[in-house]
């Protein structure tokens, strides 16, 4: 994977995805560790990360979440999820932000050298290939060594880079809390 110190990068987070990929892993993420591991491999210039949330709920476990990184250097995309009952009476929310991810992608490619994109959703194979023709290098981040692997193979394959989640695990992940007396183990 090759970084260049002189490097314009930015960061493209799939939350929803990210989030599932470190939890297959079995890990959480540092998101300030994150952010000082690729502030040494290039010059970054934004790091955004995308969710949905749910904007009639009282509480949403993402709020806290979400305003930590908006106030810790990451500029956060957010858009109201859909909360609807399926078929079979199960309620669901959908949230997909890969719109808003390929747009911004395509938007800021003029300006980078690199893009780190955060998510295994073959969805964005397309996106990738046209900031590719743009000049732009991209790394994608998720994982082949979960179960199940959690990465497209076509998107694994139009990047320049792939990176293996678990293999940042050690420079990006959040140290685990210590068991306390009260934990049932």
């Amino acid at each position: 994977m090759t970084f260049y110190p002189n490097d314009r990068i930015a960061l493209f987070i799939d939350g929803a995805n990210l989030f599932s990929t470190s939890k297959a892993l079995d890990f959480d993420i540092d998101y300030r560790k994150l952010l000082d591991e690729f502030r040494k491999r290039g010059r970054l210039v934004r790091a955004n990360y995308y969710t949905a949330l749910l904007e009639h709920e009282d509480y949403t476990p993402l709020r806290p979440l979400v305003d930590w990184l908006n106030y810790n250097g990451f500029n956060v995309v957010t858009k109201p999820a859909k909360d609807y009952t399926d078929d079979s009476g199960r309620r669901r929310v959908k949230g997909d932000m890969d719109v808003e991810i390929a747009v911004d992608l395509l938007e800021m490619a003029p300006h980078l050298d690199h893009i780190v994109l955060f998510t295994g959703d073959g969805d964005f194979r397309a996106a990738v290939e046209a900031c590719q023709r743009k000049g732009v290098r991209v790394t994608v981040v998720s994982s082949m060594k979960a179960s199940p692997p959690m990465i497209s193979d076509d998107l694994r394959r139009q990047a320049d880079n792939f990176i293996d989640l678990a293999d940042l695990q050690s420079l990006v992940g959040r140290a685990a809390r210590p068991p306390r007396d009260d934990d049932d183990n």
